[in-house]
């Protein structure tokens, strides 16, 4: 695999499909020394202020549901997000650096069956983008969704951008994600029900993993360029 992980203190399965975390997933020694792991309460502070200083950059892609007219307090998220592992349907993690929190990426709406799919999406720290750290994390999550023997095992993943936002499709070209139409009005973002590009990743398509074809495909240039 190109990704190390760690688990500490694997939660009971409750279900079948349950998803073990704590989880860590490390990148490779040649790339960026980000790491991708599980939420917890103790991250609300740091987490608070990283969205706070990225409103401005963050606020016109930001999604939420339009029927909930109250917002949901972060414990009550952390609580979610413990749910959504036990039943299998999601997880999120932050991105690390230096020890600090510079983004977000998560995994959700994950279908296993005949279907084996989930959606990603990610954001990242205004001051640390265009170091190759979003491509790289999408990378390794897809890694461990799709070809972990710990992870869910999906068969596709899929990535759904605002035509819009120029900086999130060029993670998905350099990733290698393929263009698969447009999705009428798919998501509300911002106040609005906005149109999404569609793209995905099928396990076929990277056998040998998606961070090692993402660090390899580019001879001679830094990863962190790359976004």
């Amino acid at each position: 695999m190109t990704i190390f992980r760690t688990l500490c203190d694997a939660m009971r399965r409750d279900a079948p499909n349950a998803l073990h975390t704590p989880l860590t997933l490390l990148a490779p020694a040649d790339a960026p020394a980000i790491r991708l792991r599980t939420m917890t309460a103790a991250d609300e502070a740091e987490w608070d202020q990283v969205r706070i200083r990225n409103a401005a950059w963050l606020e016109p892609w930001d999604s939420n549901d339009p029927e909930r007219h109250r917002p949901v307090t972060f414990p009550q998220w952390i609580r979610m997000q413990r749910r959504d592992e036990r039943s299998g349907s999601a997880i999120v993690f932050v991105v690390e650096y230096g020890g600090r929190i510079v983004g977000q990426i998560s995994l959700g709406a994950i279908m296993l069956g005949a279907m084996r799919s989930g959606i990603i999406g990610y954001w990242i720290d205004h001051d640390y983008a265009g170091r190759g750290f979003t491509p790289l994390a999408v990378a390794m999550l897809a890694d461990w969704a799709m070809l972990d023997p710990d992870g869910p095992r999906l068969h596709r993943v899929e990535i759904d951008l605002v035509p819009q936002n120029g900086r999130s499709r060029r993670v998905v070209e350099k990733v290698g994600a393929r263009y698969e139409g447009i999705r009428r009005k798919y998501m509300y973002i911002n106040g609005h029900w906005r149109d999404h590009e569609s793209y995905s990743l099928l396990a076929d398509d990277a056998p040998d993993g998606f961070t090692r074809r993402l660090l390899g495909d580019t001879p001679g240039e830094r990863v962190s360029s790359l976004s």
